[in-house]
């Protein structure tokens, strides 16, 4: 039985960038490149696509308009089962946190080797983070002063204070104008995040550390 290959957007407002990656994932079997965006508003398109949504977005931090690490809070909280990595030319740790507050699941430097970049979607794909080398140890160490709270996004808190209101899925989705699926997909997001099994151990950690 064949596997489709992972569906795959790119977006970078340079498309001399976009035309290199997409010839190299492009040789790649089991990826394929769907679409392209130059721009924020073209990406969040690709991403509501309902006849081949992709499965991950190797996303620019800086473009103009809206930057990558604004759209990647953008993509978490409508379309949190799609994957981000981000791809930047900027070695600096403070992007790497604020990108993985806003959502994404890893940062690859552009100066990377072409296998690093592939091995880093793999990786996202598969559902781990991956940082250029001398990033992670860097992020480690800057997460290691965090608590659990502190590593979730904003939308995650959100949804966090309504399952210790004792509100459901639905009703959740109803009060923040979301599908009932993108809210579970959060759900198991804050499960993963702060290493918790169950449903009643997620609620029992919501009720004790509501904001308000």
């Amino acid at each position: 039985m064949s596997v489709e290959p992972a569906r795959i957007i790119l977006v970078d407002d340079h498309p001399l960038v976009r035309d290199g990656l997409r010839a190299r994932l492009d040789s790649v079997p089991h990826l394929r490149v769907t679409g392209e965006a130059g721009n924020a508003n073209e990406a969040l398109a690709l991403a509501a696509s309902e006849t081949a949504p992709p499965d991950l977005a190797l996303m620019d931090v800086g473009m103009a308009g809206m930057s990558g690490i604004e759209l990647a809070a953008r993509f978490h909280e409508q379309f949190p089962g799609i994957r981000v990595l981000m791809l930047s030319m900027h070695d600096n740790i403070e992007y790497v946190k604020q990108a993985m507050r806003a959502g994404a699941s890893g940062y690859v430097l552009k100066d990377s080797p072409a296998a690093e970049i592939i091995q880093a979607i793999d990786a996202v794909l598969a559902g781990k983070t991956f940082f250029s080398a001398g990033l992670a140890s860097r992020l480690f160490q800057a997460q290691s002063m965090q608590t659990p709270l502190e590593r979730l996004t904003p939308r995650e808190l959100d949804i966090l204070d309504a399952l210790a209101e004792g509100l459901s899925s639905k009703q959740i989705a109803q009060q923040h104008g979301l599908s009932v699926r993108t809210v579970e997909t959060h759900r198991l997001n804050l499960k993963r995040k702060l290493d918790i099994d169950g449903q009643a151990e997620l609620i029992k950690f919501a009720v004790e550390h509501r904001r308000t």
